[in-house]
């Protein structure tokens, strides 16, 4: 993934959740991950979107993302194990789970362009 419209354009390695089964679990049970990785979960169709922290062990940042490829919305230090729904008020295709603090210090905000490369 990479953000064009953010100062350093910087890259991101993502693992895919494209299915319900690895979406359901996302990044439960993890303790660590690599500063330049996230987690992407994608979607045929475009609504908002909610998610939850349980069994999520890594504080995180969260990119909801457009299926134009447009950053609509973000939720950034996300608590880490608990069901409280997070979500943003737009219809979002992708969510791009990082570390926290990764958004604030790559200059990522709302209506910057992300590309999805392979």
């Amino acid at each position: 993934v990479h953000f064009a419209d953010a100062p350093s354009a910087p890259r991101v390695t993502v693992e895919l959740a494209l299915t319900d089964p690895a979406r359901a679990r996302g990044l439960m049970y993890r303790t660590q991950m690599d500063g330049d990785h996230g987690m992407l979960f994608s979607w045929e169709d475009e609504t908002r979107r909610s998610f939850w922290m349980r069994n999520t062990c890594i504080p995180l940042d969260m990119l909801f993302i457009a299926a134009a490829g447009t950053v609509v919305g973000l939720l950034e230090q996300v608590p880490t194990l608990n069901t409280l729904p997070r979500e943003v008020p737009c219809a979002a295709s992708h969510v791009l789970e990082l570390n926290a603090g990764w958004v604030r210090a790559h200059g990522i905000a709302p209506g910057q362009r992300v590309d999805f490369e392979t």
